[in-house]
C-alpha cells in the first residue's frame, strides 16, 4: 500500500504522552507539513505557533481546562509536551477550512514521524480573550486571528487505539 494511504489509515488520537520533548527538528518538519495545507484561492492565511516552552503551555492548559469546564488537575492536552497552535486571519472566508486542512497535514506528519498527536479544541474560544490577543501582539503578529485548533503532540505512552469500525454507505459514486 501507498506509505501515504497507510498513514491515513493508521493514525490515530492518543490521550497519553510521554514527557519527552520530541527533537525541535521533528517539530518542524510537522510545523512545515502545515504549510503546504491546500488554502481557498493560495491565500495561505493561516499561521501555525509551537509551544514547547512549559510556563506557556501551562497558560494554554489552564486556559483550556477552564473553558472545558473541567476541575483543578486535568490537562486537556493529556501531558503531551509541545503544542502547535493553528489560527487564521478573520479576513480570510476559507479560514476555518484552510485551518482544518493545517491541522490534518500536521497530524499526518506527527504519524509518519513516529509521534502522537491529537486536536484539542477551544483555540477559538482562547484567542477570542484579551490576554491571548495580547499575547499575539507581545509575538509581533498583527492583526485579527481567530483560533482553529491545538496540536498536542509528543512520543504516546499508551498504544495507538484501534480504528473504529467505518460507517457504511459513506462513499456514494455517480456513474
Amino acid at each position: 500500500m501507498n506509505e501515504v494511504l497507510r498513514n491515513i489509515r493508521e493514525r490515530r488520537s492518543v490521550r497519553k504522552f510521554k514527557s519527552e520533548m520530541p527533537d525541535k527538528k521533528l517539530l518542524a518538519e510537522i510545523a512545515e507539513a502545515g504549510v503546504y495545507a491546500a488554502s481557498g484561492m493560495g491565500r495561505q492565511a493561516t499561521k501555525t505557533i509551537v509551544v514547547t516552552d512549559p510556563a506557556t503551555r501551562e497558560t494554554f492548559v489552564g486556559a483550556n481546562r477552564e473553558i472545558g469546564g473541567w476541575d483543578k488537575g486535568f490537562d486537556p492536552f493529556y501531558n503531551a509536551p509541545a503544542i502547535l497552535v493553528v489560527l487564521f486571519d478573520k479576513s480570510c472566508r476559507t479560514g476555518i477550512y484552510d485551518g482544518s486542512l493545517v491541522m490534518g497535514n500536521m497530524m499526518l506528519a506527527a504519524h509518519a514521524l513516529g509521534l502522537g498527536s491529537i486536536w484539542i479544541h477551544r483555540a477559538k474560544e482562547e484567542f477570542e480573550t484579551n490576554d491571548f490577543k495580547k499575547w499575539l501582539a507581545d509575538l509581533g503578529i498583527t492583526g485579527e486571528w481567530e483560533g482553529v485548533g491545538h496540536l498536542a503532540v509528543g512520543y504516546a505512552d499508551c498504544p495507538l487505539p484501534a480504528a473504529a469500525e467505518r460507517k457504511p454507505d459513506r462513499i456514494v459514486w455517480v456513474e
